[in-house]
């Protein structure tokens, strides 16, 4: 018996050392800030779309283009985002978060990406086969967009020792379709101080 427990002791050490260190997860609310690594997130993502389509909206172009044609709002589409900094991020993420931004605000209206015009372009070319006459779209009565939405995201890294100075820029651009006017430009900066034992880029 004794050497069934003596044989039996290592598997039980294993046991315990590996519950000692089993993951720990703890659930919080979705737009709780909350910063690991430093780099680019969600928060980022949410306020810097926040911040910069509030003021791109609450600039006179909406007004004065709603002036020259008849009350109409403006209809604006987002192009691309380019992501030029040194890390990954979900420009889709920050693109969606645009996109609610600008929707929500009521101010504009907003054209669908060209992927996803082309999705519904298909749906379209099925209803005209197989949809009643009654409940089919017809092609040719798109929106058109009269404003692009376009920008980059950047970095700059400043390290030394276990420190490190994270700094991000976001450069948005409104550019009206007629005639490619730029008819706002918008920057958001973030910086972050950054320390940690071993640091690594």
């Amino acid at each position: 018996m004794k050497a069934i427990v003596k044989s039996m002791a290592p598997a039980l050490a294993a046991v315990l050392m590996l519950g000692g260190c089993a993951t720990k997860v703890e659930r919080m609310e979705t737009d709780a800030a909350v910063d690991l690594s430093g780099k680019w997130n969600d928060t980022d993502s949410r306020l810097v779309s926040e911040e910069m389509i509030g003021d791109v909206l609450s600039h006179r172009w909406v007004g004065e283009f709603s002036q020259g044609h008849a009350g109409k709002r403006p209809a604006v589409i987002v192009g691309e985002i380019r992501n030029l900094s040194h890390e990954h991020i979900s420009v889709v993420t920050f693109i969606n978060d645009l996109e609610r931004e600008i929707i929500n605000s009521g101010k504009v209206d907003f054209v669908a990406s060209s992927q996803e015009r082309e999705d519904i372009r298909a749906e379209r070319k099925d209803q005209d086969l197989n949809a009643s006459e009654e409940t089919r779209k017809p092609m040719g009565k798109e929106l058109g967009a009269d404003f692009m939405l376009k920008g980059d995201i950047s970095t700059i890294l400043d390290t030394e020792g276990k420190q490190q100075v994270r700094y991000y820029q976001v450069d948005l651009t409104l550019i009206s379709l007629a005639d490619n006017r730029k008819v706002w430009v918008g920057q958001k900066k973030i910086k972050k101080l950054v320390t940690k034992p071993g640091l690594r880029l």
